[in-house]
């Protein structure tokens, strides 16, 4: 009877230890559901060290409303910062006015930006990107009513990580931007501190060791 009683608690225990251990895995992946990959939970790990701030380039109050909703909705709980034109973003990311300061507005770690936009248009927001290696690193993804092929083509010429075209129901602006999420969560960049620099990295006795060092950030970008 005492044997009995000793092999159910340990049985007992075990179960205990595996639940244990179950539910701590889920509440870290809980919101990764279908995301395969051994080396996810380390970079889920990774992710919790790191800042992340979304930039929301788009002149319709509407739309704006929308893809922070749809966001939102995603669970997304950093923050996201909205501009109403191209030359608002260009100053956000260059630090300059009121968003000098970083602790506020943190450099973006993912850019969506529409085309057509009072000032300054999405192009030239791509363009500044590309004018500043750096910083070109950023996922910039254009989400445009435009089916225009040659937007296209020129958009993914001035570096754009993809280009969308906006979808005309809130259901598939959210399930769109989902995808767009997942995606780049599970895509590893090179990390940047709060102003857009990168953060240094060693190349000694590795692959990269033959490459050429990136340029250091100038103090003035490139416009």
């Amino acid at each position: 009877m005492l044997n009995a009683f000793c092999a159910a608690l340990l049985a007992f225990e075990r179960q205990t230890d595996h639940c244990r251990a179950w539910w701590q895995r889920i509440t870290v992946e809980r919101e990764f559901v279908g995301v395969a990959g051994r080396g996810f939970k380390r970079y889920i790990t990774c992710l919790k060290t790191y800042h992340t701030t979304i930039l929301v380039v788009e002149d319709d109050p509407d739309d704006q409303f929308l893809i922070e909703k749809a966001f939102r909705g995603l669970g997304v709980t950093s923050p996201i910062h909205i501009m109403g034109d191209g030359a608002e973003a260009i100053a956000y990311m260059c630090g300059e006015g009121k968003y000098a300061d970083r602790k506020k507005f943190a450099y973006p770690t993912f850019i969506t930006t529409d085309l057509k936009m009072p000032r300054a248009d999405g192009f030239a927001v791509l363009e500044f990107l590309k004018r500043n290696p750096e910083w070109r690193i950023i996922p910039a993804v254009v989400l445009s009513a435009s089916r225009d092929l040659d937007d296209v083509k020129k958009a993914y010429m001035l570096g754009a990580s993809s280009y969308h075209v906006k979808p005309e129901t809130m259901s598939q602006l959210s399930q769109q931007l989902r995808i767009l999420h997942d995606y780049w969560l599970t895509c590893e960049v090179p990390q940047v501190d709060r102003g857009g620099k990168q953060l240094e990295t060693n190349s000694e006795g590795k692959l990269g060791q033959r490459f050429t060092e990136e340029p250091t950030p100038q103090s003035k970008p490139h416009r």
